[in-house]
């Protein structure tokens, strides 16, 4: 009996010895204080949410809510520009500390990153070629469609062509800057991106104009960190509300979309 409670003491005081050499460790918030250095993750084909501007620089809503974490944590910043389909492998394999990129918060990216509130809201919509004869999202049925790989976008469109039965005349694209370029050379009748770049792309391409919104419901996106960081989400958390208390989201989202920001919090959800 005494050898019984004294083996259970012992595992006891291993199992706090344990704990506390894990609270000791350094999360990615101790991480990144000590680099000097948040780097940050960036898609800069989705103007004007990421872009690159006149001089090659990124620029861009994303980009300066990144100089903004900097700021604030009083370090440096690292932009890495990122294709759609980088945005999370990026972070699961360390090489980004934070993605600003537009991520929508869907439950099986969740099992593979973390994701904190919505820092920005966005809705789909197509753009399409003047001739194309698309007035609404009916009118896509049996055209040619295009979305940028491994976005919400493509997932959704394809849910309803299967259902159309015209998934060959779907075609994926590795940045939007192609599906763009794809819609202004004829190759596909529509693409979709968010309605944030639709204005951009219309006065780009002469022949490109504003097509219908999307179906599916609001987006609401993320920034993204390591699932199992929860200092650092923690922290990111608190980085999104400071920038609506302090009128900066206003003020960025004015600069680069235009208008009245949306409203992050969801009817019915208390963050």
């Amino acid at each position: 009996m005494k050898i019984g409670t004294a083996l259970l003491a012992s595992a006891v005081i291993g199992l706090f010895a344990l704990g506390e050499v894990e609270s000791a460790k350094a999360d990615k918030l101790d991480d990144v204080i000590n680099a000097g250095k948040v780097r940050c993750g960036v898609v800069l084909d989705f103007p004007p949410i990421g872009f690159r501007d006149a001089n090659n620089e990124p620029a861009g809503f994303d980009v300066e809510y990144c100089k903004d974490l900097a700021a604030a944590m009083e370090v440096d910043y690292e932009i890495l520009p990122l294709t759609w389909a980088e945005r999370l492998p990026v972070i699961v394999t360390n090489r980004a500390d934070v993605v600003f990129g537009a991520t929508s918060d869907t439950l099986e990216r969740a099992k593979t990153v973390g994701f904190t509130i919505p820092y920005a809201i966005y809705y789909a919509q197509a753009v399409v070629t003047r001739d194309s004869g698309i007035a609404t999202f009916e009118d896509m049925k049996g055209k040619r469609v295009g979305a940028a790989v491994g976005t919400v976008p493509e997932i959704e469109f394809l849910k309803y062509a299967k259902e159309w039965g015209t998934e060959d005349l779907y075609q994926g694209f590795q940045s939007e800057n192609e599906v763009f370029l794809a819609v202004a050379q004829g190759k596909i009748d529509a693409g979709i991106t968010t309605n944030t770049a639709v204005k951009p792309i219309t006065d780009q391409y002469e022949n490109v104009i504003a097509g219908p919104r999307m179906p599916w419901t609001t987006d609401y996106t993320s920034v993204v960190g390591p699932r199992k960081d929860f200092g650092w989400l923690n922290y990111l958390n608190l980085f999104i509300t400071h920038q609506v208390r302090s009128g900066r989201y206003q003020e960025l989202w004015g600069q680069f979309v235009g208008g009245e920001a949306p409203d992050l919090r969801i009817p019915g959800v208390m963050y």
